[in-house]
């Protein structure tokens, strides 16, 4: 049974809305789904739905922006209440964030020469969050990239003429979210911590534990064999959860594809039941 535990929507920057996503999930075979919108729980009661409807069983989740330096960490929070509006209010400074950002990004893209709009960027949005994403795909459709790759390299990505930052929350905070939510917190895709070495990744995962971290996304679509085999090594020593997910965002993020990520992922379904049977332990103790 096919899972995948890291997918985005048209809530924040995926190219399917939530019931898409679900009934893309069923034709390609998988049964679990967690969708993990950027900032944002409101994708999460569209998708929940149509997967009662379609029997693709689908975990309310979101994915936080967390302060970090000199790479970038982002906090994965599973089974959070889908409804919860105190959750909702938190998210929507990091949402105002990225929403003053964007504006910023464009205003730079022509000063480069580049002339796009913001309204061409809203319209290609689908009516979610704008991210840096839909600018790419605005620069891909004007002919000034190649590729969604492309735009990033060139113009978007950290360090290129066109990036501009956003506030993050600090990692206690993202924690606490989560938890506070009746989620699950997991850090994603370890790889973009861009730790010196593995000694460095145990003490900054430790610090994470201590503040409420509970596991750790060891199967990713851009995670080697080499990097599975440490991250899981890691979540052993420290009993952490294990959770895989390909980070799906559809047309958006070229050649990932829902459960298997460039084509060689494999998520074991037992990743899911242990995560089930966590989350149903702490919500009993509650």
């Amino acid at each position: 049974m096919s899972i995948d535990l890291h997918t985005h929507t048209t809530a924040s920057d995926g190219s399917l809305t939530p019931s898409q996503l679900v009934r893309y999930a069923k034709e390609k075979g998988l049964t679990v789904i967690a969708v993990t919108d950027h900032d944002t729980i409101e994708g999460n009661a569209e998708a929940m739905a149509e997967g009662e409807r379609t029997a693709v069983t689908v975990v309310p989740g979101v994915e936080i922006s967390v302060d970090h330096s000199p790479g970038s960490m982002h906090m994965l929070g599973f089974f959070i209440d889908a409804q919860s509006t105190a959750l909702s209010e938190k998210l929507r400074l990091l949402q105002d964030s990225r929403a003053d950002r964007n504006p910023r990004i464009i205003q730079k893209l022509n000063e480069l020469g580049v002339r796009i709009t913001y309204g061409e960027v809203i319209d290609i949005s689908g009516g979610g969050q704008v991210g840096r994403p839909h600018i790419a795909q605005v620069l891909l459709q004007k002919g000034y990239t190649r590729s969604i790759q492309e735009a990033f390299d060139r113009f978007l990505g950290k360090g290129a003429p066109a990036y501009f930052d956003k506030f993050r929350l600090e990692p206690a905070r993202a924690i606490s979210m989560i938890t506070e939510a009746g989620g699950i917190p997991v850090l994603a895709h370890p790889f973009t911590l861009n730790c010196a070495s593995a000694d460095e990744l145990e003490r900054l995962v430790l610090n994470l534990v201590s503040l409420g971290l509970a596991g750790i996304e060891v199967y990713y679509t851009e995670h080697s064999s080499k990097q599975i085999s440490v991250y899981e090594s890691l979540a052993g020593r420290h009993n952490l959860l294990i959770t895989g997910g390909s980070d799906f965002h559809g047309a958006n993020v070229e050649g990932i594809e829902l459960g298997k990520g460039r084509g060689g992922l494999k998520i074991p379904f037992e990743l899911f039941e242990k995560l089930k049977k966590h989350w149903e332990e702490k919500s009993r103790t509650c």
